[in-house]
């Protein structure tokens, strides 16, 4: 994008928000950077919440404008003047999104609208309830909750620095997701700005609505300013291990032992596993890591251990008891004792290039099976599988109570997981190419029909939109499909009905519903 047309959508954005702002506010000008205009706290603001840094390079499409809302009627503002103006609009909570589409995008004008100055958080022990702004990271959402009480938590991911917008708009899981379901799981509210710029609640948004954000991604259907979650009860003791197997301890053995058990097991417990092909003295070596999070002291852990999985061989010596919060740093690879104020650091995690991709399993491996990927691990030499059991109350759930409808039937989820450091081109050509053949090695082993893939792991390998009408919602069905299963369709419907222009898009949004001329009344009675 030029710099010349950088600086008149700024000019432009900005006499905009000064036309259409609710007050007079001197300080408008504050809360927005050009690369033209304030460059050097541009580039500060762009790449303060960068994540993968194959998204941060000097060919990498930059936004004309970013804007860095402190109120709610910026929000509104905002929305309303790129409307006016015809650029697209892109949402970030925490950049974590692994393709970075919440900061890049193919279309060549866009404004970023980062909400990391909305992250306040508001614990009511009264009602159990927390009000999270969208720009506020899970680790500051679990000190807010920790502040409060020793025995509440909440059912969100392991990495502290990840954006509650984008987590929870996805899914949103982590180590209690067997006992309580996910993030989303857990909400009772929200509070949106539809494409209209209205400020929308649950009850004045609807139903419909306010189930398509919980789950269906929400920068498809607006600017989502907070949810409010339910807080869950969390034990005063809790126990975590981790666990190393080698080869020589009959890996494939535990391996397919642990894919029947662990989704079986105590709702309790989750036990993930990690494969990451590590090269010691010239040889690549896949040693299984076995970590585990159990809401209980490690008595009846030991206990349930020893009449479900004895063949792990789990001591008390492995264990370790903990609080909930310290479990949030052990699964962060952190010191457990870290004092709990660190959650609060909002750049407390490293940046790597990398790449991530998804698959669910739904049939067991056999034994042989876990040998041969064992063996494509370790000839790829880089590329590693984290695999999350399921189980336990997600075989309650219904499939369309959420957007999200990976529930019963699986036994777990699969992320496949290549970092480098290098800033090498070639180097990302490499390893996106070991990446996808080990995704296609896979295809044998994983969900079918389709073959499912987990929004919050974005991945444009399944499929992008392309155009609008009936070419973008048969191309947005692909992917759809995958994320959404049968809940594809009523998120189109939803989306169709509340933003029937596609204003709020990405390469891989919710679709609008085609406007056709005498089209099919049958066909598109099934949409």
């Amino acid at each position: 994008m030029s710099p010349n047309l950088n600086n008149t959508i700024y000019e432009s954005f900005i006499q905009c928000l000064k036309e259409v702002s609710p007050e007079p506010d001197p300080d408008i000008s504050s809360i927005l950077f050009s690369s033209t205009v304030n460059t050097a706290a541009y580039t500060a603001v762009l790449q303060s919440s960068i994540r993968n840094r194959r998204f941060n390079t000097a060919n990498t499409p930059k936004p004309a404008v970013i804007v860095t809302p402190t109120k709610e009627y910026h929000v509104q503002a905002a929305v309303i003047c790129a409307k006016k103006l015809g650029v697209q609009i892109l949402i970030r909570s925490g950049g974590h999104d692994y393709n970075g589409r919440s900061y890049v995008s193919h279309e060549q004008n866009f404004i970023l609208v980062d909400m990391y100055k909305l992250h306040n958080v508001t614990v009511d022990m009264t009602t159990e309830t927390a009000v999270v702004q969208t720009g506020a990271q899970l680790g500051e959402l679990y000190y807010r909750i920790w502040e409060k009480s020793k025995v509440h938590g909440f059912p969100a991911g392991v990495c502290p620095t990840v954006g509650v917008g984008g987590h929870i708009s996805g899914g949103g899981y982590g180590t209690m997701i067997r006992k309580y379901g996910l993030s989303v799981d857990q909400v009772v509210d929200a509070r949106i700005v539809d494409a209209k710029g209205r400020v929308l609640d649950r009850k004045s948004m609807g139903e419909d609505l306010f189930w398509a954000i919980c789950g269906g991604g929400g920068a498809s259907f607006g600017v989502v300013l907070s949810y409010t979650v339910k807080l869950v009860p969390v034990p005063k003791v809790n126990t975590v291990f981790r666990i190393t197997r080698t080869a020589a301890e009959n890996v494939t053995d535990l391996l397919y032992k642990w894919q029947l058990i662990a989704p079986t097991i105590d709702r309790d417990l989750f036990i993930r596993v990690i494969l990451m092909p590590e090269t010691v003295n010239n040889q690549v070596t896949v040693q299984p890591v076995f970590i585990a999070h159990f809401l209980g002291d490690s008595g009846r852990l030991l206990q349930i251990m020893s009449n479900n999985f004895p063949e792990l061989g789990l001591k008390k010596e492995d264990c370790l008891e903990v609080s909930w919060v310290e479990s949030i740093f052990y699964w962060a690879v952190l010191d457990y004792k870290s004092p709990p104020e660190l959650l609060l650091d909002r750049h407390s995690d490293s940046v790597n290039f990398l790449i991530r991709k998804s698959d669910y399993v739904q049939t067991p491996i056999s034994k042989s099976g876990w040998a041969s990927i064992l063996d494509k691990l370790g000839a790829l030499g880089k590329c590693g599988l984290y695999l999350n059991p399921y189980g336990g109350i997600m075989e309650e759930i219904p499939t369309d109570a959420t957007p999200f409808p990976h529930r019963a039937g699986n036994l777990f989820k699969i992320q496949y997981s290549m970092n480098w450091s290098e800033d090498d081109p070639k180097l990302d050509e490499k390893y996106l190419h070991q990446t996808r053949i080990l995704f296609e090695f896979m295809t044998k082993y994983v969900s079918k029909n389709p073959r499912c893939a987990f929004l919050n792991y974005r991945d444009l390998d399944i499929g992008v939109m392309h155009g609008t009408g009936v070419s973008g919602y048969n191309s947005g069905k692909v992917y759809g499909e995958k994320y959404f299963k049968g809940n594809f369709n009523r998120l189109v419907k939803v989306k169709t009905r509340v933003d029937p222009d596609n204003f709020f898009r990405t390469e891989q949004s919710i679709p609008t519903l085609p406007k056709v001329k005498n089209a099919d009344p049958v066909l598109f009675s099934r949409i």
